[in-house]
């Protein structure tokens, strides 16, 4: 049986209360007896143990990494030399 939570707007008393999905939504405060009740909406209390779902659900096949690479694939490189660069220091080498 779910719990809900019940909060009066009369009088601010917060509680409670066990009940079915089919019974009726309580209206009357037990505190002051006003018609002022009203159910709090509350976040739902879930626990996550363990390492983690996402670590061994979504593994590929073969078990290898897809993000690891080769060190021979992260060499340095130069940039590349651009054409006004080259024009520009050969002008001057001239002179």
């Amino acid at each position: 049986m779910p719990v809900y939570t019940y909060r009066c707007d009369a009088c601010g008393v917060q509680f409670e209360k066990h009940q079915s999905f089919h019974d009726n939504p309580l209206k009357t405060c037990p505190e002051c007896r006003k018609k002022k009740l009203r159910k709090v909406i509350t976040p739902s209390k879930i626990i996550f143990k363990g390492s983690g779902f996402y670590a061994t659900d979504h593994k590929s096949p073969s078990g290898a990494k897809s993000h690891d690479s080769k060190p021979e694939d992260k060499k340095e490189s130069k940039p590349a030399e651009t054409k006004a660069e080259t024009k520009s220091t050969e002008t001057k080498s001239k002179k």
